[in-house]
């Protein structure tokens, strides 16, 4: 399709209802445990929503990478390889564990370019999270698409992450974990549990460590270190991780809300980062609190 044709997906909607069932975030807590066990009416922790509203496409219907052929709500868009770029959430009040909630979608953006790299693809997502027809949560995704990589092409440069940190906690990812948060979150994208299909299709040296799981990792330790509750987050992938390597989530200083009276109040913010093993910056983010 041309590039018009890509655009014209833009404005695009999809409407998706789930009940926050207790099972999958009791289970989730087997994989990033909570000070207190969730129990129904316990607030959903930030990103965990990525284990409901799943639209399950039957098997025949999938492309090469195990996620559902482009086309229907996502753009049908001619790169291979796809990747979470990044994204945004505003949280205006809590989701709670057994809520009925309806997810609303729209294409908010499709932008095709090319880069050092070659040919990519963003396209921009919105979901409003829904409780009795207002708004609770909302989310922004970033999602990348792009051409396979040339036969000995070389890994990109790595960013250094930031040397100085308040707090640092070592992950140590597992072939079970990954396994996991791919039920969880119905995630049917091979680069997380086909070794060959990573390696030998996509060019990456071994099985590829979830993004959002790293992005929700960054949104559990920033909750962790602020005194409030969070009111954004907003993450972008630099680098991927892998397979079992052991890596650190880190945290910088916290900055207090600033109060200047009425809207002009300042929110509170702190600085959260992953990095990979040889030192390079995974994923960047920042969190604002009340």
């Amino acid at each position: 399709m041309t590039a018009q044709d890509i655009t014209d997906w833009v404005g695009r909607v999809e409407q998706v209802s789930d009940t926050l069932d207790l099972r999958p975030a009791a289970l989730m807590e087997s994989i990033l445990p909570l000070e207190v066990p969730v129990a129904l009416g316990s607030p959903l922790p930030p990103l965990w929503n990525w284990m409901y509203f799943h639209s399950p496409a039957p098997l025949d219907q999938l492309g090469r990478d195990g996620h559902p052929a482009k086309g229907g709500f996502l753009p049908p868009v001619d790169l291979p390889r796809r990747m979470w770029a990044g994204g945004r959430f505003a949280f205006s009040g809590a989701l709670r564990i057994g809520d009925s909630v309806t997810r609303q979608s729209k294409i908010l953006n499709v932008a095709p370019k090319t880069g050092k790299s070659g040919r990519l693809c963003f396209v921009t997502v919105e979901h409003c999270y829904q409780r009795a027809g207002q708004t609770v949560w909302r989310e922004e995704h970033d999602i990348v698409y792009r051409e396979d990589p040339a036969p000995g092409a070389a890994a990109p440069a790595l960013v250094a992450a930031p040397l100085q940190a308040e707090q640092r906690e070592e992950v140590t990812p597992s072939i079970v974990m990954l396994f996991r948060y791919s039920a969880l979150t119905f995630n049917g994208h091979r680069i997380h549990y086909d070794r060959s299909y990573a390696r030998d299709v996509e060019g990456y040296p071994d099985l590829v460590f979830h993004g959002p799981l790293t992005a929700t990792l960054l949104a559990d330790l920033a909750r962790r270190v602020c005194p409030g509750p969070l009111r954004s987050f907003t993450y972008r992938a630099v680098s991927p991780l892998f397979d079992t390597d052991p890596f650190e989530i880190c945290a910088g200083p916290v900055t207090a809300p600033v109060a200047r009276g009425g809207d002009a109040d300042q929110p509170g913010h702190v600085d959260v980062w992953a990095c990979t093993p040889a030192g390079g910056l995974a994923m960047t983010a920042r969190a604002e609190f009340a």
